[in-house]
């Protein structure tokens, strides 16, 4: 299923070691960006109820919500991360064969990471500019970059033809991220 409005740019990933930084990262995102809630290690019972705070706020803030992991959280989620179902459907990939998979089996957006050294994934190889760019190069669905992004680095990577990006620590730090003008782009630019 294509979306019917933009896509957006900027996301947040979520997860456990954000603690209440969670609701600060929110805060920070700009109207029309989108949230990938994960928080995998949390009890179902547990998880579903801080889904439904998530989405509750991201409603008032215009903030777009796809759910990662099998676990049914409620109705309120835009879309899923990982695998298909209705909606918008994001996929993770770490290498070009993952990336073509994604976008053979119906992805409206792939997240590639990690793009740089990240908290994430930590010892993990970084694919860099170079390694980044021959990864999505004719791919016919938007980029996301992940792993140690923010706005400065993202805008280094739009030459390659990446879409947007996403981050965990550049949302929570005490200095907020600077997101550019606006969160939401044309679908497939």
């Amino acid at each position: 299923m294509r979306p019917r409005h933009p896509l957006p740019q900027l996301w947040l990933m979520t997860d456990e070691r954000m603690g209440e930084s969670l609701w600060t990262a929110l805060a920070r995102l700009p109207r029309g960006s989108g949230v990938v809630f994960r928080h995998y290690g949390l009890a179902p019972a547990e998880r579903r109820a801080l889904f439904a705070r998530v989405v509750k706020l991201a409603r008032r803030r215009e903030l777009l919500v796809v759910r990662a992991g099998a676990q049914r959280l409620g109705r309120a989620e835009t879309g899923l991360h990982g695998q298909r179902g209705p909606g918008l459907r994001t996929f993770a990939a770490h290498s070009r064969r993952e990336a073509v998979a994604a976008m053979r089996g119906g992805a409206d957006l792939l997240f590639v990471s990690p793009v740089f050294a990240t908290r994430s994934h930590p010892g993990a190889r970084a694919l860099g500019r170079v390694r980044l760019g021959l990864l999505i190069r004719g791919l016919a669905v938007p980029v996301i970059a992940l792993g140690g992004m923010d706005a400065t680095r993202a805008a280094g990577l739009k030459a390659l033809g990446v879409y947007g990006w996403a981050a965990i620590d550049a949302w929570t730090r005490s200095a907020p991220a600077k997101a550019g003008a606006q969160s939401r782009g044309r679908f497939g630019q």
